[in-house]
């Protein structure tokens, strides 16, 4: 998203180029968690907009830089104001540290974007796998993207990267609004969810074609950039969204490809690397804010405030997810054995 107001710029002997803060609204480019500002053609200068609110004052120094072109952007208090006051309805980011069921603590990053209203959860495992899980409420979708480390030893390649797109169930996990609104009091504190929600088992039936991928959500061609032949989704997902308002099962049906029908074996059971068979994968989101707690007036305030319920915490939750989908060869999966 481009912020189009103007803006002007004062050379100063091919020194540099100085930008008033309050001109500076049209060099803002944002796009996912990464603030960028531009000051021409060839130059930019980023900072990390979720996790640089300690920033209120100084310079954000030049990445690149051809010929004239180069600068140092003095960004004085107006404009982190103008940022904080963005970031209220743009995004909020938490850094949970999440002991899992073995013990061992990873770290995950969960980021709201209110006015995409789309919440991002990732994650790497102790394994090295990357797991990023994007929630579209608007269009009721869940994408789990999951990025495999390959056995390079048994000829696989440096990595393998696979997307989920399921049904999201309202009520499943908090709204980005409220996602936002969240802050830590001890950042460095070990989470233990307080309900474990067990293991939810979701048998792919098709492939996602991703230039048709805007009937389903257009974070599809996005997040699963890296996965063009291994993006899989449910028949039954697609028959759930076609009863959404503005869809249509034709537009849905049109953006996937039915898997083979005569496929029955598991890889764990074919002995040859180049057969295909159906594949498994499964991981667990070991924290997650699924829900908003409740709480009364306090006796003692007026009746009509006795009487208000009111926000006064969040329920936190633990889900698995098992997917088993299709692969054209058994090369491709190498850990379901």
């Amino acid at each position: 998203m481009i912020l189009k107001n103007g803006f002007q710029q004062q050379q100063q002997d091919n020194k540099g180029t100085f930008v008033h803060p309050h001109k500076l609204s049209r060099l803002i480019s944002i796009r996912n968690r990464t603030i960028s500002i531009y000051n021409c053609k060839h130059t930019s200068y980023s900072l990390s907009l979720c996790s640089s609110l300690t920033y209120t004052t100084g310079y954000l120094r030049r990445k690149t830089c051809h010929g004239g072109c180069c600068a140092c952007v003095n960004v004085h208090f107006v404009l982190f104001v103008f940022i904080n006051l963005f970031l209220k309805s743009c995004c909020g980011q938490l850094l949970i540290n999440v002991q899992n069921q073995g013990g061992e603590v990873i770290q995950e990053s969960i980021t709201s974007n209110v006015s995409e209203d789309v919440i991002t959860l990732e994650f790497q495992k102790t394994d090295g796998t990357l797991i990023t899980q994007i929630i579209d409420f608007r269009n009721e979708v869940r994408i789990l993207k999951a990025l495999v480390l390959g056995e390079e030893e048994r000829g696989q390649s440096l990595y393998q990267v696979m997307c989920f797109v399921t049904k999201f169930i309202k009520g499943d996990f908090i709204s980005s609004d409220a996602m936002a609104k969240l802050r830590q009091k001890n950042p460095s504190t070990i989470r233990i969810p307080e309900e474990d929600k067990g293991k939810e088992a979701f048998i792919m039936t098709s492939w996602v074609h991703l230039n048709r991928s805007m009937a389903i959500s257009r974070h599809l061609m996005t997040v699963c950039s890296e996965a063009l032949d291994a993006t899989y989704i449910r028949n039954v997902d697609l028959k759930a969204w076609a009863e959404l308002p503005g869809s249509s099962i034709s537009n849905l049906e049109a953006a996937t490809e039915k898997f083979p029908d005569t496929l029955t074996s598991r890889c764990s059971e074919v002995t040859s690397l180049w057969a295909p068979c159906l594949c498994s994968l499964e991981t667990c989101i070991g924290w997650y804010p699924c829900g908003l707690k409740y709480c009364k007036g306090k006796q003692g305030d007026s009746s009509a405030a006795a009487q208000t319920n009111y926000r006064c915490g969040i329920k936190t939750c633990r889900k698995c997810s098992q997917f088993t989908y299709y692969v054209r060869q058994k090369q491709l999966c190498l850990w379901d054995e």
